[in-house]
């Protein structure tokens, strides 16, 4: 059995139509007529019946389709491993993160490994920290940014490499006259713009009020990330984000939170039973760099963002 012969018998199975699998498959129906032969003489059975309609599986067809399938599969799999050993030339990368990492640590992650390989395609899935390890064990991510506060987090199933310690600080509008720094009693009493409940980021506000007897103003509440940060510039009020989402928005201004101060661990996420394909190990590399690059000395994120020893 050839690969050709292979794709051609699972486009006609599909399509249940001769001529319609030729158009699809790019060749003459003559051509891929003799392709279906050659196969069925090679098995000694008849694959279809062939008839003025189109074409049915006979039950050989039937019990050979599954493992057509599986076998063009692995054909694939094993060129997008080939290419990828060859230079990255080809292949994929599937990377989640929470939102908060989205529109910062992500951003200039994949805008680095873009330019660097721009053959191999990005897929990204962004959600909350536990909706991506439940994807990383499926195998639906090939690398995971999540999110952990504390010591000792585990993933069972995955092996989890801390990254980075991050502060959260409060924004407000850039035209405001917030203080360098807001307690928590005093943050309590100011309108605030609330993330959806379902943001880990949300979560952990919430339990920080609760664990000293504040109930916080809300003047919005149930946003996502893009429009939090929006409202916040508006003046709706302010907002309580990891001191990363701060870069490049000259619209907002921080104050650190203190009394109690929180952080978060941003730790980077894999599967601890299969190793990682090329890209997938490249796209690793390029997130320790990009951590690298923001908690450096003299950057403006030094003192809220430090770097976990690898």
């Amino acid at each position: 059995m050839k690969l050709d012969q292979l794709r051609s018998f699972e486009a006609v199975a599909r399509v249940g139509h001769f001529t319609r699998a030729a158009e699809e498959l790019y060749l003459a129906q003559p051509s891929l007529s003799r392709q279906i032969a050659a196969l069925e003489t090679d098995l000694g059975t008849e694959l279809f019946h062939r008839g003025p309609s189109g074409a049915a599986l006979t039950d050989a067809g039937e019990l050979l389709l599954p493992l057509a399938r599986r076998m063009l599969g692995d054909a694939r799999t094993a060129r997008e491993q080939m290419d990828e050993l060859a230079g990255l030339h080809r292949g994929r990368v599937r990377l989640g993160a929470p939102p908060t990492l989205c529109v910062s640590l992500v951003a200039d992650v994949l805008a680095a490994f873009r330019a660097a390989h721009p053959s191999v395609a990005l897929h990204v899935m962004e959600a909350g920290s536990r909706v991506l390890m439940d994807a990383l064990s499926e195998g639906a991510l090939d690398l995971a940014l999540v999110v952990t506060r504390g010591e000792g987090a585990a993933a069972p199933g995955a092996e989890l490499i801390p990254l980075l310690s991050e502060e959260l600080v409060v924004v407000s509008a850039s035209a405001s006259q917030a203080a360098e720094e807001i307690t928590l009693q005093e943050l309590a009493q100011i309108p605030q713009v609330a993330f959806n409940r379902s943001y880990d980021l949300r979560v952990a506000t919430d339990a920080a009020f609760s664990a000293n007897g504040l109930e916080p103003v809300i003047a919005v509440e149930g946003a996502e990330m893009d429009a939090v940060l929006r409202f916040v510039e508006r003046g709706l009020g302010v907002a309580v984000v990891p001191a990363m989402v701060v870069i490049d928005r000259p619209g907002l201004r921080s104050a650190r939170l203190v009394k109690p101060s929180l952080t978060r661990t941003v730790n980077l996420a894999r599967r601890n039973d299969v190793g990682p394909s090329a890209a997938a190990a490249a796209m690793q590399q390029f997130v320790f760099r990009a951590v690298d690059r923001l908690t450096a000395p003299g950057t403006d994120l030094a003192q809220l963002v430090t770097a976990v020893p690898r």
